[in-house]
């Protein structure tokens, strides 16, 4: 996992310029390390106010901004400097500080870019080599070709086809209810239609065989009780 960096700080400032001395700059240095970013940004502002040419007031101004997450100011700060800082010996570091502040603002082609230059100069460096590794993964994350999209994509095409297997497996359910519904329909549909003049002579055959056999069954009642009148006569 990539680590935070924070942007260094030149306490001893860039000796390419006569103003490292400043008052203002060495004031802002002492509240800097002392963790008083927002005054110490105000020590080199006024440093590069009566000095535009103050390397280190523009220097340690991109410190102070950085820690103060300004980002977009702190790249204009350092941007300033650029053609003396990276001719100096500091380049290296100056590069891992520009290529740091792009990170923070999601400008990975330019961090890709900081971070190159600052190994050129100096190739020991292994938080600089991390951080070179990490912009160029998610630049080309950016760019749409990174595993980051790939995977993204391969879990859209998985919830895609679970989806498609439960509305396979829900029409299967209900296939056997469909055709039990189609069975039915048809064999309604094969019951043989009869007329109204059928269905009242069927009545009737009915009721013909129902008085047929409540006359045995009164004759056999009736046949009974005579039996019993004779016993009891007897």
């Amino acid at each position: 996992m990539r680590r935070i960096l924070c942007i260094l700080l030149i306490l001893s400032a860039l000796p390419l310029s006569a103003q490292v001395d400043r008052k203002e700059v060495r004031a802002g240095n002492r509240k800097f390390n002392k963790g008083d970013f927002k005054n110490s940004e105000i020590d080199y502002r006024r440093a590069v106010v009566k000095d535009s040419l103050s390397v280190a007031g523009e220097y340690n101004l991109a410190s102070t901004l950085y820690r103060q997450e300004n980002y977009d100011e702190a790249g204009k700060a350092l941007e300033t400097v650029k053609d003396v800082a990276a001719a100096d010996a500091h380049a290296a570091d100056y590069y891992y500080n520009l290529g740091d502040v792009a990170l923070q603002k999601k400008d990975y082609g330019a961090a890709v870019n900081a971070f190159r230059e600052s190994l050129l100069r100096n190739p020991g460096d292994l938080d600089a080599k991390e951080n070179y590794i990490y912009a160029k993964k998610m630049l080309k994350n950016q760019q749409g070709g990174g595993e980051g999209k790939q995977d993204q994509n391969q879990d859209q095409n998985q919830d895609q086809q679970n989806q498609d297997q439960q509305q396979d497996q829900q029409q299967q359910q209900n296939q056997p209810d469909q055709q039990d519904q189609d069975q039915q329909q048809q064999d309604q549909d094969q019951q043989p239609q009869i007329s109204p003049q059928q269905a009242q002579q069927m009545l009737q055959a009915v009721q013909a065989k129902e008085k047929e056999t409540q006359d045995k069954v009164n004759k056999q009642k009736a046949a009974v009780l005579q039996s019993r009148q004779k016993e009891k006569n007897w």
